[in-house]
């Protein structure tokens, strides 16, 4: 059985909560790693690259000179991709890429890395880590007492002191249970959860 121990601001153990073992004791499938970061990079793509080819390039429209007769090679326009401010060959044009995965897929990776992080004793959970107010410098002195540098920290929802405390510290993010997703668990060191928001997390899930 998957048991957690539960801080509060202090690091102070305050209780004890016990965890879904398919879910924080599922088998570390590191090929899936792969296959769901790639998916979710691709997603994250703008795709928004784009070259002119020879028709598209403007001017062009006269015959720099005759066909035959001057010594020269042919040519029919000056946008030609062999000249200098002619078009572009083969060159990038507006796509999307992203492409399905499915679903098991994607929540069988999700469980591999919350798994991963409680193997590695680097899973922690907090009844509440909201500074009193909204100030980065008390959200900074928080995680030093903790002695927590690198850390992705979710919530069960909307909490505006802590998110507009850490949204300035480069090394720390807040993530709302909705959007827990593998890429960002296998970025931070350590994954903070808040205790309210282990229920939603082992909802979404569930076998």
């Amino acid at each position: 059985m998957a048991i957690c121990e539960v801080y509060n601001l202090a690091k102070e153990k305050v209780g004890k909560l016990e965890l879904k073992d398919h879910i924080f004791q599922a088998p570390i499938k590191r090929h899936l790693f792969y296959e769901v970061v790639k998916w979710q990079l691709a997603k994250r793509r703008q795709g928004t690259a784009s070259t002119k080819n020879r028709s598209a390039a403007r001017g062009g429209g006269r015959k720099p000179w005759r066909q035959k007769g001057t010594g020269r090679a042919r040519v029919g326009t000056i946008r030609s991709p062999l000249w200098r401010g002619g078009g572009v060959v083969f060159g990038p044009h507006p796509r999307n890429y992203s492409y399905p995965l499915p679903k098991k897929i994607r929540r069988a990776a999700l469980r591999s890395a919350l798994s991963l992080r409680y193997q590695e004793g680097k899973l922690l959970l907090f009844d509440d880590l909201s500074p009193a107010e909204i100030k980065t410098k008390t959200f900074i002195n928080i995680m030093e007492n903790l002695g927590i540098k690198n850390a992705l920290i979710v919530t069960d929802g909307e909490n505006p002191n802590l998110e507009r405390s850490a949204r300035n510290v480069p090394s720390v993010k807040v993530l709302r249970c909705d959007g827990l997703n593998v890429f960002d668990i296998l970025k931070y060191e350590h994954l903070i959860i808040l205790k309210p928001a282990i229920e939603k997390i082992e909802e979404r899930l569930k076998a």
